[in-house]
């Protein structure tokens, strides 16, 4: 089964199936589980911070940054198609108790001058801005750059406020952009990344950032429910997957440009190839809005063994990942055609 729904569904390897097997562990609760402590180290360094937690999810360690960073009652500053209000059921309000202020964001940039106008002082009728967040890579597949997120951080500073990096695909990001992730999370106090997003890892991210920053989150992460103990199983596979499988995700952003190009020689389906910017394809089939379209489209792509989610008012997202070789993304291709093409029907 070919799978174009996410980069999460990426299997462990074999590597990693060994290695979580043999795996070192302790109570991490109490601090002992070396192989999380190593992974905690590891991946502190290589987004440049001082200290990281290891959390089951991307949405734990977002809403567990909102936790840490802001007090209760008061507003998070964001875009209005980030993941932490897309897709992450609200968490916000029931965990932190927070407000989020979503800002128009093209492409996944927060406009420098609508930001500045939205933070607010407390006062009878407000509440005050506590926090600001960024993402990149953008959940809508594009690449923030390096600039955008400078005048953010600025901004952000001049107001005494601190940033968050939602980076769940920040080593597609550095990428994508050419240079290290850490030079991206030196744009944020604080920063998460996914272990389980097209670096094969089974579970797990990693929330990262100043040292009392981090203390603090243990402490909430604690009264989050997510004390694992002898998590190092699932740290032995998030190890290899930062030391050996973040350059390879070249391949998936190279195999999704090929899938972008080949969507846009058909009649009918609308994209832009050059807005793929890393693994995720988007592009509009404007007859899928009609819900039987749909569901025939997603039928015929299971009939021949590849999955695919439905799509959102005719836009469809395929994932490349670890999963999908150069045989996989032919198949792919000539399925496009087929159901895109007419010949499918």
């Amino acid at each position: 089964m070919i799978d174009l729904r996410s980069d999460t569904v990426t299997q462990p390897t074999a590597e990693m199936r060994k290695a979580m097997a043999e795996a070192v562990v302790g109570d991490d609760v109490y601090g002992d589980d070396p192989t999380v402590n190593e992974l905690e180290r590891l991946g502190a360094e290589l987004v440049g911070k001082e200290g990281a937690v290891f959390v089951p999810s991307g949405t734990f360690g977002n809403q567990l940054a909102l936790f840490t960073w802001c007090a209760r009652g008061t507003e998070v500053i964001l875009g209005n198609e980030c993941h932490i209000i897309q897709h992450e059921a609200g968490a916000a309000s029931v965990i932190a108790g927070v407000q989020t202020r979503p800002v128009p964001a093209p492409q996944g940039a927060l406009p420098v001058e609508t930001v500045r106008q939205y933070i607010r002082k407390r006062d009878l009728h407000a509440p005050a801005s506590s926090l600001v967040c960024l993402e990149n890579a953008h959940s809508l597949g594009r690449v923030v750059s390096l600039a955008d997120m400078d005048a953010i951080k600025v901004l952000a500073g001049g107001a005494g406020l601190p940033v968050h990096l939602d980076g769940a695909r920040i080593f597609n990001a550095a990428l994508a952009l050419g240079v290290a992730a850490r030079e991206i999370a030196a744009r944020a106090d604080s920063v998460m990344f996914c272990l389980s997003k097209g670096l094969c890892a089974p579970v797990g991210s990693l929330l990262a950032g100043p040292r009392d920053f981090v203390r603090e989150a243990r402490y909430k992460r604690k009264i989050m429910g997510g004390g694992m103990r002898q998590v190092g199983i699932l740290a032995a596979a998030g190890l290899i997957a930062l030391r050996d499988m973040t350059d390879r995700l070249a391949e998936d952003h190279h195999r999704a440009k090929k899938l972008a190009q080949a969507l846009a020689a058909i009649p009918g389906v609308s994209i832009n190839p050059g807005e793929t910017e890393i693994n995720l394809v988007f592009f509009s089939f404007p007859p899928a809005v009609d819900r039987e379209e749909a569901k025939r489209i997603t039928n015929f792509f299971a009939e021949r063994n590849i999955l695919i989610n439905s799509p959102d008012e005719g836009v469809f997202r395929f994932a490349t990942h670890h999963g999908i070789g150069d045989k996989e993304l032919a198949l792919v291709l000539e399925t496009c055609k087929a159901a895109f093409g007419g010949c499918g029907r």
